[in-house]
């Protein structure tokens, strides 16, 4: 049995994440005072007690995630499971930065620091209202980026997450991804749905946001992970700390390929993939992408507890 540890993205936040888990494993709760340390406010607070709307708001869903991440992470270590039973770590989007410190690639006061000056760039860089994400569902990749291409017009849109085989988000100004929903619709969509963000991720309009984490990243100490990890814009293995600090530059423009990472590592072997941090999301795009992979939602102590029990 070839295990993966994959950590969530951007819309798995909840208030309350976590707090099981940083009361029953002091390895977990020192997760979430060292990102408040590195930040220098109690970003534990907003988590566990906070609003849910201040929550999402991207400079502190991008953090707060990653801190659930790695506190589910040392929990597990705290029970003799280590980085080192994974073949591969992998995240979506704001995810890879949680694989890649759970890993021991970056320390977890920098990546709380690297999430949160990403969350702040990426909303800088478009206007709110200018840009836009919309979900085609019952679409391929190939013909979601045809539909992305054919609604541009002069404008961007692009595809931004290749989810699973049904899923392929597009981003861009908000006009082209409106054109899209509408032409998406006309290919046998399933639906095209507007996304609730702030910004439209993934796609060139973030060219100034990459500009930022390229600096960003130029004063961190990045070590080779322990564990390969599968980059968004890649979907293929790396464990070489250069092309880590490239590959997350690239990430903020590219498209997050998580069918092809999923597809990668079932074809290196990997029959169990267990999500850790919050929520489910990616669980339910891996059983649509290869049913024949097992799914295990890590999150808080109950969860771990069945780990334990087999």
């Amino acid at each position: 049995m070839s295990v993966a540890f994959v950590f969530p993205g951007q819309g798995a936040q909840t208030v309350g994440m976590g707090k099981a888990l940083a009361e029953a494993y002091p390895a977990a709760q020192a997760v979430f005072d060292e990102v408040d340390e590195a930040l220098g406010e109690k970003l534990s607070s907003l988590i566990w007690e906070g609003n849910q709307d201040t929550l999402t708001l991207t400079q502190n869903a991008q953090p707060a995630l990653m801190a659930t991440s790695i506190a589910a992470m040392r929990a597990l270590e705290a029970e003799g499971i280590t980085i080192e039973k994974a073949s591969f770590v992998a995240g979506h989007s704001l995810g890879e930065y949680s694989a890649l410190c759970a890993a021991g690639a970056l320390s977890v006061g920098d990546t709380a620091r690297l999430l949160r000056t990403r969350g702040e760039a990426m909303q800088k860089a478009v206007p709110v209202g200018v840009g836009a994400m919309a979900a085609l569902l019952g679409l391929d990749f190939e013909t979601a980026s045809d539909v992305a291409k054919e609604a541009a017009n002069g404008e961007v849109c692009q595809a931004a997450n290749d989810n699973d085989p049904a899923q392929v988000v597009v981003s861009g100004h908000k006009g082209a991804v409106e054109r899209a929903v509408e032409i998406a619709k006309t290919r046998g969509a399933k639906r095209a749905v507007m996304l609730p963000v702030s910004a439209p991720f993934h796609c060139s309009l973030m060219e100034p946001a990459a500009g930022v984490m390229a600096e960003a990243l130029s004063h961190v100490d990045i070590e080779a992970p322990a564990v390969p990890v599968i980059p968004n814009v890649t979907a293929h293995s790396c464990q070489s700390a250069t092309l880590v600090r490239n590959h997350l530059v690239d990430q903020v423009t590219g498209s997050v390929r998580w069918r092809e990472s999923v597809m990668y590592m079932a074809s290196e072997g990997v029959s169990d993939i267990w999500e850790i941090g919050a929520g489910k999301a990616l669980s339910g795009m891996i059983r649509r992408i290869d049913r024949s992979i097992t799914t295990r939602a890590v999150g808080t102590p109950d969860d771990i507890k069945a780990v334990l029990d087999g």
